[in-house]
């Protein structure tokens, strides 16, 4: 079979795509994949998707013999599961078109490449995955009126649990503390910890303060712990564990740094170094549709190893968040949030720290957490094979394992020195 017409078949095959009908509202764009000597000119429209002839087009992909099979892969490799990651993480691949145009498209062309890999072929990613029991009813939702530095703030916040040892998941940017549901819904995990889960102000069910102006939201690192902070003096009560992931792991090492009398040890999801670029125009824009704009720059992330169903719950949390606040949290963690500066001054003989790194990450890469983990003498690290930066949603079983392991780990040591 030739690239062409592997290609075609592939195009085919997503022509009644229900997602990328949904994703593609109103959309009318013309794409051409610069195949090396025969370039493939296709339009996307209203959910459709068919070959066309001529050779103009709005956006347009180029990339080497090679590097365009490796999208056909099953499963795709790393930095070629979505069209935002050849966009903006792969070397291999060259994009062009008004960067309008390409917001527009973004969610519409994320699901056709992430489409290009036959879904059934990730089935062997399962058979190591152990089943545990879970329990929705052992969640309970809470409302409390938290004083952050004088102003009171609305918090939600979830918890289970009847253990000792206080662990609070902290979320990604923009996004809210769904992303922890079967985590906290797992039975063994309660039994063991008190958990946590709250919503940070702005975000989910955490109203903005009724002090607010309505002005715009931009995320500092020092509003971001005085949030943390009062959560864990005003609600929890006690020193915590903080287990927060991508933007939630780097306030977690912040807090190590700043505040280790409450931050009893640390585990870090997919934990940045430095993580330059993430934040852009398009994520709030008059022109662009930010809910499917941001839920396809972040699904991107995903490994296509995992389950389809938990890779759309992922996303559909970035389908919902207020104006602004997706690229007002990057602020923090794309623009300040500087490990190089922080991992230094956290005393992991105090404050133990785990860090975990997905493979499919290119926000927050394995090679990140290694460098990270250089800068924080007694720390932890471990790459989880097959997974994304949003491990404890998009494969809740498949990062059990190593959630567990951290676990231990920073138990372990905490157990030491008592």
């Amino acid at each position: 079979m030739t690239l062409r017409s592997a290609f075609c078949a592939r195009l085919d095959a997503l022509a009644g795509d229900p997602e990328l009908a949904r994703n593609s509202p109103h959309l009318d764009v013309t794409v051409a994949f610069d195949l090396p000597g025969d370039a493939l000119v296709f339009r996307c429209a209203e959910g459709g998707v068919r070959a066309i002839g001529g050779s103009e087009a709005d956006i347009r992909i180029t990339a080497s013999r090679d590097a365009w099979w490796r999208l056909l892969a099953d499963p795709q490799p790393p930095r070629h599961t979505s069209f935002t990651a050849l966009q903006i993480a792969n070397p291999d691949f060259d994009v062009s078109g008004d960067p309008t145009v390409i917001a527009q498209a973004r969610a519409a062309l994320d699901r056709l490449v992430e489409g290009l890999s036959d879904p059934s072929a990730v089935t062997a990613y399962e058979t190591d995955v152990e089943a545990y029991e879970t329990d929705l009813g052992q969640i309970t939702g809470r409302y409390k009126m938290v004083d952050v530095v004088g102003t009171p703030h609305r918090y939600y916040y979830e918890t289970a649990g009847t253990g000792d040892l206080p662990v609070i998941f902290l979320h990604t940017a923009g996004a809210d503390s769904r992303q922890y549901l079967w985590q906290m819904a797992d039975v063994d995990l309660a039994r063991r910890f008190c958990l946590f889960a709250p919503d940070m102000p702005y975000h989910g069910r955490s109203m903005p303060p009724e002090a607010w102006d309505g002005g715009s939201y931009h995320l500092t690192g020092a509003h971001y712990r005085e949030w943390v902070a009062a959560f864990i003096e005003q609600v929890v009560g006690g020193p915590a564990l903080l287990v927060g992931g991508s933007m939630g792991a780097a306030i977690a090492l912040v807090m190590a740094a700043d505040r280790p009398d409450i931050t009893r040890a640390v585990i870090a999801l997919e934990p940045p170094f430095r993580s330059p670029g993430r934040r852009n125009a398009f994520q709030d824009h008059v022109a662009v549709h930010a809910g499917l704009h941001n839920s396809a720059f972040t699904r991107g992330l995903m490994s296509p190893a995992s389950p389809l169903a938990h890779r759309r719950a992922a996303s559909w949390i970035y389908t919902q968040g207020a104006p602004g606040v997706y690229r007002g949290d990057l602020a923090f963690y794309s623009d300040e949030f500087d490990g190089g500066l922080v991992g230094p001054r956290i005393n992991a003989a105090r404050t133990p720290v785990a860090m975990l790194s997905g493979t499919y990450d290119f926000s927050a890469t394995p090679q990140d957490g290694a460098e990270l983990a250089r800068h924080i003498p007694g720390a932890l690290h471990l790459i989880m094979e097959g997974l994304g930066h949003f491990p404890a949603t998009e494969h809740p079983a498949k990062f059990r394992p190593w959630l567990l392991q951290a676990l231990d780990h920073v138990s372990a040591r905490l157990d030491a020195r008592t």
